[in-house]
């Protein structure tokens, strides 16, 4: 029985490291890029490895260097971060239904390597998800991006000071890279983040809350005002509708 496991299991592990590695590929300049502007933030080389081996999450792992250069809270940073990943848990409940009836486990071991890419990778698979094809996709895709985040780290120590001084624009500049497609397909991304970006201001020049817990806050009201709005306007067309 264990050996017709392994049988089955190897070839599935084969398919999803072959289907990762253009996720790895691609993470590859992104996890760069973070481990140079970790560099520049201050982190040390193995606070820069720790953080991808233990968050892997790119967006979330660029929003903490820019809250540490800030000097935000622990607490506040561990907050936003899971504001940011809360829509893992959406990725991760449609990806179960996919997957190979029991394996709890393994699902629970090859959860944490779920990203935006591997989820979309494994969600258009047309076969059954099985662990051994998870673990397989996950892998490569986690080791590109803990290894090329050292690769960045030493590119930046190789900088000069001056030049890594300067690189903390780069941080704003990704930020903008991240939201400017999401933006480009929904307005309602554009109005949420218009209103978080005016409510942290108004929060940050009037209340004597941290940079951390205003971010916080901005981003939590936005987005419940946001949903009631849509919620609001999709009752109302129902309404119509109806009449």
């Amino acid at each position: 029985m264990a050996e017709l496991a392994m049988n089955k299991t190897h070839p599935e592990f084969k398919r999803g490291f072959q289907s990762g590695v253009s996720i790895a590929i691609g993470y590859a300049p992104i996890a760069i890029t973070f481990g140079l502007l970790a560099k520049t933030t201050g982190l040390t080389f193995g606070e820069t490895i720790l953080m991808s081996l233990i968050v892997f999450a790119g967006a979330s792992q660029y929003i903490s260097l820019s809250l540490i250069s800030l000097g935000t809270g622990v607490f506040e940073i561990i907050l936003t971060t899971f504001i940011v990943n809360i829509r893992h848990f959406l990725m991760s409940a449609a990806l179960n239904e996919k997957s190979e009836k029991g394996q709890t486990i393994n699902k629970a071991v090859y959860s944490f390597g779920i990203t935006d890419e591997t989820f979309s990778v494994a969600a258009m698979r047309d076969d059954t998800v099985t662990s051994g094809y998870m673990f397989g996709l996950n892998l490569i895709s986690y080791c590109s991006w803990v290894l090329c985040s050292g690769v960045g780290f030493y590119l930046g120590a190789n900088l000069p000071q001056t030049l890594q001084e300067s690189m903390s624009i780069a941080l704003y500049a990704m930020f903008i890279g991240l939201l400017t497609p999401s933006m480009k397909k929904s307005m309602k991304v554009v109005f949420l983040a218009a209103l978080a970006a005016c409510l942290n201001t108004v929060f940050t020049m009037t209340t004597e809350l941290s940079t951390g817990w205003a971010i916080v806050i901005s981003t939590l009201i936005s987005a419940v005002l946001v949903e009631l709005i849509e919620g609001m306007k999709a009752k109302t067309g129902e309404e119509e509708d109806e009449k």
